[in-house]
């Protein structure tokens, strides 16, 4: 089965096939989750079958909307799909478009939504092995010096979001 989703061909946004976009390198719409505890996220480690960057820790979920999805519906969905988190407590951070090579002869090219959910205890999760095959909670400030040390085990989009847009996904909270 094919999935469909929001990406920009010749200049006009339209349904185009997920793989044919990453081999075509086309520009489309993305979704990346950071889950909070206190200044703690939760990162994921990509399983081994994902058809790029497969065994690399990331943010918490990422995704791509269906044609027609609504971008938090789509960030909320994935979250269950891949970790078993229902929440609809998804607070938008940014915008951001970047272009990566992802590995055979790939390439990601996102206009991406960036939400946070913050929760007050971290929750038992039902990790989806077919999208997930370990996760984590580490502070923030001590991930970002462990990816600028140690890129080769990061997915190349959380080590953008941390080099370019850590302020504003982050803000400093006087109270944690």
């Amino acid at each position: 089965m094919s999935i469909m989703i929001p990406a920009w061909e010749n200049g006009v946004l339209k349904p185009c096939e997920k793989l044919d976009v990453h081999v075509r390198g086309l520009r489309h719409k993305a979704i990346s989750v950071f889950v909070m505890h206190g200044q703690d996220t939760l990162l994921q480690r990509r399983a081994l079958s994902k058809y790029h960057t497969p065994g690399l820790w990331t943010n918490s979920c990422c995704t791509h909307p269906h044609w027609g999805e609504d971008l938090q519906d789509s960030a909320s969905r994935r979250l269950d799909e891949e970790l078993g988190l229902k929440t609809s407590q998804l607070e938008f951070r940014h915008q951001t478009e970047y272009r990566a090579d992802v590995g055979q002869d790939l390439t990601e090219h996102e206009v991406v939504h960036i939400f946070v959910v913050n929760i007050d205890e971290k929750p038992d999760l039902d990790v989806n092995p077919d999208e997930v095959c370990a996760i984590k909670w580490m502070n923030i400030h001590t991930l970002k010096d462990h990816v600028a040390t140690n890129k080769s085990l990061y997915t190349p989009w959380l080590q953008i979001y941390l080099q370019n847009h850590f302020d504003v996904i982050f803000p400093i909270d006087e109270n944690l």
